[in-house]
């Protein structure tokens, strides 16, 4: 049974893969910047309290980030696994017209919350001999450029190269570092964002042949995780080919996830 620790874990991706490494037997310490869970993780914690715990987390701060490792050891011995799953977007917009507030929150929490996520995850980790330590990609991570977006992309970016060389770092510990890329989803994080009113029909086009809901992504991510032994392993939702399938197939198959 492993001890698994999620950032942001909430509801989206978070909180699905939460929940498959419940029905996996694991055990999962939930956390968020609110003081107590929302009314969708109470309810999925009372199915399985023996194997849950919540802990509140600000990953922009670093003793934050601290105290979820020390109350979830306390609670669980050990931890086997920690994702660094939190994290913001912005309104879709040039990059002149951000404002400042989107700026600091994007970076603080996507760049430094994952940085801080991982120095405390891996000397841990170090201290009690081994585990395991997956962040998660984005638009950016595969250098792909789109315009409006060049904040959050150069947090995911910034993001695979941080991860990759931690990996590199720790390949002489028991310590493994992986990345998790989980394509387009339709989650808050992509439907709602600040100031966006209404998803125009071009972009409903695309997302109904590539995206996909939280739900699936996180039943292919978690059986993967739990028996990877690599380090600077990259587990991979929407790749190249499936990508090439979808749209060669789109006028056969409607995929409907808006």
């Amino acid at each position: 049974m492993k001890n698994v620790v999620i950032t942001g874990s909430t509801r989206g991706l978070g909180f699905c893969m939460g929940k498959e490494f419940l029905n996996a037997g694991c055990n999962v310490t939930f956390s968020g910047r609110g003081e107590a869970p929302n009314e969708n993780l109470k309810s999925l914690m009372e199915l399985y309290k023996d194997q849950t715990f919540y802990v509140q987390c600000d990953v922009r701060k670093i003793d934050s980030i601290e105290n979820l490792w020390n109350e979830s050891a306390k609670k669980w011995k050990k931890i086997d696994i920690w994702i660094n799953n939190a994290g913001v977007n912005y309104p879709d917009d040039y990059i002149y017209n951000v404002n400042q507030k989107y700026v600091e929150s994007v970076i603080d929490t996507n760049i430094k919350g994952m940085i801080y996520g991982s120095q405390t995850a891996s000397k841990h980790m170090i201290e009690q001999g081994e585990g395991q330590i997956w962040n998660m990609e984005g638009l950016g991570s595969n250098k792909m450029m789109v315009v409006k977006t060049i904040l959050y992309a150069t947090s995911k970016h910034a993001l695979t190269y941080f991860t990759r060389g931690l990996a590199k770092e720790l390949s002489n510990t028991n310590v493994k570092v992986g990345r998790l890329s989980p394509g387009m989803m339709a989650t808050d994080f992509i439907l709602n964002q600040p100031e966006r009113s209404a998803l125009d029909e071009s972009f409903k086009k695309i997302f109904n042949i590539l995206g996909d809901k939280p739900e699936t992504v996180a039943k292919f991510f978690i059986p993967k995780m739990l028996k990877n032994t690599q380090n600077d392993a990259h587990i991979v939702w929407l790749t190249t080919t499936k990508i090439f399938f979808r749209f060669s197939f789109s006028p056969f198959i409607k995929r409907k996830v808006l």
